[in-house]
């Protein structure tokens, strides 16, 4: 069972450092970008984005670490170590709720409604202004959610 708990916890430290790394770019750069440019250009230019990612090496990152999350809170709880159990669940839980789940609940929604405007008409240009905003908050909280729980898997693999 160390094997497998070492392997779950390095391969879940990775995967959310990479989704961290990610999210880091659209929350410091890409957004900062996007509201530089006409909303018309904002909205292509994020549905282009919203429609590749969905078929591309991210998906194949992003979930699996999800579920492996899953796997290392359960064997947190089978065979409870103490303070690294503690980080295991602490990584686990930050990586699924805050990173994963705000993703479903919040910005794919917010990605529906922004597929479904064009154009630079008032709707649109107030639309993707209020997109701007409360997207990238949601995406600030994943950026942090999934490197602390990078963190809580690095450090629960030097006790473990």
């Amino acid at each position: 069972m160390q094997i497998v708990l070492t392997l779950s916890l390095a391969a879940a430290a990775i995967g959310s450092g990479l989704v961290a790394g990610i999210f880091f770019a659209f929350s410091t750069f890409i957004m900062t970008a996007f509201s530089r440019i006409p909303a018309e250009q904002g909205i292509a230019a994020m549905n282009s984005i919203n429609a590749t990612i969905v078929r591309s090496p991210f998906m194949g990152l992003f979930v699996p670490t999800a579920i492996l999350c899953i796997v290392i809170a359960v064997l947190a709880v089978i065979d409870w170590r103490g303070g690294a159990s503690v980080l295991m669940l602490a990584g686990a839980t930050l990586y699924i709720v805050a990173s994963f789940l705000s993703t479903i609940i919040f910005n794919v929604p917010m990605n529906d409604a922004l597929d479904k405007v064009s154009g630079s008409g008032a709707e649109a240009v107030q639309l993707w202004t209020t997109y701007l905003k409360d997207w990238t908050w949601w995406n600030h909280v994943r950026t942090i959610a999934s490197l602390l729980a990078s963190v809580a898997f690095v450090r629960a693999l030097m006790i473990v």
